[in-house]
């Protein structure tokens, strides 16, 4: 009854984590996430970001159940519930050629998971994890309107966006033979992304930069409600080379499926007030809502090959390629490039059966990663590199239950400062509960 217990609460607590997650905006400061979607996000849990972003052939790590929903297949490898609940903090400095550098921070939840064997070689898993996100703020300051050369007034074109997607997965991996796993996620993608670009006017008096007098500025606000369903699905296949050596090689893919998006466009005008903050807005000059429409989302093929040594360590690698290129919003191409991403990483564990050594029973791990986005920005490749690091702290079990906190962390660059381009340099920190237990399984005495 206690177990029951335990999983009511911790469900009711996710349940409300959901709701929290999902009407909450984006968290993140990316003049990069204005494009096609927002940033994608890898829907990896603490433990596999550690190591490079790795995932695509790996399942059960260091002899503890891992919820990896980037290849369902894994699923199959779940002996135990297992819960893993996460938090994420983003640190982010912005730097262009001839401004000053910027930075900003951001906090959220992360990801809430559950696994749940139904056989010895099956297990469900559902959860929420975010799809993308978009956020970004940034100024342009040209002196007149370009149109009169005589014009010394100053024009302020402003560009804002927040909002993301999130996706609400449930999914089943099983085992057949000794060495085949095959698995499937359905999900349910949804969220709203928001845009406003506003014009202003000022003026420059004594120095001092102010509204001019009975100038009407305008804003435009975009925004598309987006909602559907897509599919992942994954196979893995392990080779043995002793009981506990294996070598597994990994595939995982997401279909091209399409997202129904209604969108909304309004143009409004406004005064300013002498603090130059909006202050009497006007009625709108455009108001409307366009009937639903379809946003393709791309193919995406990921592949995967690791080695393990079971309780001592992992070494793994995988390459993932999605067709940005077919991404259409409204049957309009947006214009993206293909990706293509790599990652390396590991993990060691130096003797996980100590009882003495505490850091001798720590997994620590380690990876990097290389990034091709989907954007080119003024003829320019948008790339993204990263080093990670991370470690997994077990902590005592309990009655069955065991439990293991993983943080990790990634250090990285995306963009450049030539071409007018902006360059990011972050960190971006994981934090995350994993929960291993035997919550169904009926005992014969009690």
């Amino acid at each position: 009854m206690i177990k029951y217990t335990r999983f009511l609460i911790t469900l009711l607590l996710a349940v409300s984590s959901f709701a929290a997650f999902a009407q909450s905006t984006a968290t993140t400061s990316s003049p990069y996430s204005r494009y096609g979607i927002g940033d994608i996000d890898p829907q990896l849990m603490p433990q596999n970001i550690a190591m490079g972003g790795i995932g695509v052939a790996t399942n059960r790590i260091s002899l503890f159940n891992n919820i990896n929903i980037v290849n369902p297949a894994s699923y199959g490898a779940i002996n135990l519930t297992t819960i893993d609940i996460g938090i994420y903090s983003n640190f982010l400095t912005l730097s262009q050629a001839g401004s000053a550098s910027q930075k900003n921070s951001n906090f959220r939840l992360s990801h809430v998971a559950f696994a749940i064997p139904v056989t010895k070689r099956s297990a469900l898993s559902f959860g929420l994890v975010p799809y993308s996100e978009r956020g970004y703020n940034y100024k342009n300051t040209v002196k007149g309107n370009g149109a009169i050369p005589a014009d010394t007034n100053l024009t302020n074109y402003t560009y804002s966006g927040d909002g993301g997607l999130s996706k609400a997965y449930f999914g089943y991996g099983f085992g057949i033979g000794k060495h085949l796993l095959i698995g499937a996620n359905v999900s349910y993608i949804f969220g709203t992304l928001k845009d406003i670009s506003t014009t202003e006017i000022n003026t420059n008096v004594n120095g001092t930069i102010v509204p001019l007098p009975g100038t009407t500025n305008s804003k435009i606000e975009s925004s598309n409600s987006i909602a559907g369903l897509n599919y992942d699905y994954g196979v893995q296949y392990s080779v043995d080379f002793s009981d506990t050596k294996h070598l597994t090689f990994g595939y995982s893919g997401s279909l091209n499926s399409k997202l129904n998006s209604t969108s909304s466009f309004i143009v409004s005008q406004y005064f300013n007030d002498n603090s130059g903050n909006e202050d009497i807005p006007l009625d709108s000059v455009i108001n409307k809502q366009s009937a639903k429409t379809k946003i393709k989302l791309p193919l995406t093929n990921r592949f995967g090959i690791s080695f393990q040594n079971d309780g001592k360590f992992l070494v793994g690698a995988d390459y993932t390629m999605s067709k940005w290129s077919q991404l259409s919003i409204g049957g309009v191409n947006q214009g993206l490039q293909d990706s293509r991403t790599f990652n390396i990483g590991g993990q060691y564990t130096p003797n996980i059966a100590t009882l003495r050594n505490y850091l001798a029973s720590v997994d620590y791990r380690l990876g990097a990663l290389y990034d091709e986005t989907y954007m080119v920005v003024n003829n320019t490749r948008i790339k993204r590199y990263a080093v990670t690091a991370g470690v997994g702290m077990p902590l005592r079990p309990n009655n069955g239950s065991f439990y293991k906190i993983n943080i990790s962390a990634e250090v990285g660059r995306r963009g450049s400062l030539v071409n007018g381009l902006v360059r990011e340099n972050y960190v971006n920190i994981h934090l995350g509960f994993t929960l291993n237990d035997r919550w169904f399984q009926k005992y014969k005495f009690d």
